[in-house]
């Protein structure tokens, strides 16, 4: 399992996150990817897809991607006025732009590399820009907000699933027993550009963020996570990743939590 923490400060925030990602009990190759950075202010999970190893090119190529599409962005962002809407259209414009480009690397990799056809990556992204979060989503990886007792799922799965449940073609109880809960219908690579929608979250003192790859959420009741995550740090992600393998551990997992202090 590889861990990894991280630390910073910007106005009267803190941020301190924490990552940890592990192949599970069936899967020899870990295709999931992430990122930790509190001195940028980038928290992303990837979990990749494509058979000869090009699920875990494809991932660590779009986060890759992405943290320089950032960081070059941000250079330029003027952080005094971080908390206006122009800016929170800005920051959303750039995480927009960076998964894209993700979405465009992947893409022209495949096309260069036959034995790399079709390959792709979910994305859940998040970026801080002043004292507000900004995601980024497509695919079926995950971000919750944890706020004292109450958890919430920021960002929408891009599954047939969740379609029809979406168009009232399917309840949640019918979906539960569905036969194509991994059908994805948006992803960064197979094509040369995605749909990526974009959230502007503020932040609060005492948040919690979980970004996590569907091999963890799909072992997860949403109602067990703010337990978990009160245990705080490594001993959280760790913990997650241990419930995923102690209920199956058929998939990839990937968990990030980002505290807020």
């Amino acid at each position: 399992m590889l861990l990894v923490s991280a630390m910073s400060v910007e106005q009267q925030l803190v941020t301190r996150s924490y990552g940890a990602t592990d192949l599970g009990k069936r899967r020899k190759v870990n295709e999931d990817a992430f990122l930790v950075d509190d001195d940028l202010g980038l928290w992303v999970v990837a979990d990749g897809m494509g058979g000869h190893a090009a699920g875990e090119v494809a991932s660590q190529e779009a986060i890759d991607t992405i943290y320089g599409m950032v960081k070059r962005g941000l250079a330029k962002f003027d952080r005094s006025a971080a908390d206006t809407e122009a800016s929170e259209r800005a920051a959303c414009r750039l995480v927009e732009g960076a998964v894209q480009a993700a979405t465009y690397m992947v893409f022209a990799m495949a096309e260069l590399d036959t034995n790399k056809a079709g390959m792709g990556t979910t994305i859940s992204a998040m970026m801080r820009i002043g004292d507000a979060m900004v995601l980024g989503q497509v695919g079926d990886s995950r971000i919750y907000r944890v706020r004292g007792t109450e958890v919430r799922q920021l960002t929408e799965d891009h599954t047939l699933i969740a379609w029809q449940i979406k168009q009232g073609l399917l309840t949640e109880e019918e979906a539960k027993h569905a036969k194509h809960k991994n059908v994805i219908t948006r992803a960064v690579g197979n094509r040369d550009y995605v749909q990526v929608d974009t959230l502007v979250a503020p932040m609060e003192l005492g948040d919690q963020y979980l970004l996590c790859s569907d091999g963890l959420h799909g072992y997860l009741r949403v109602e067990e996570i703010p337990e978990v995550a009160a245990q705080g740090g490594h001993a959280a992600v760790q913990r997650f990743v241990e419930l995923a393998n102690a209920r199956g551990g058929r998939d990839n997992i990937t968990a990030i939590l980002v505290e807020v202090y």
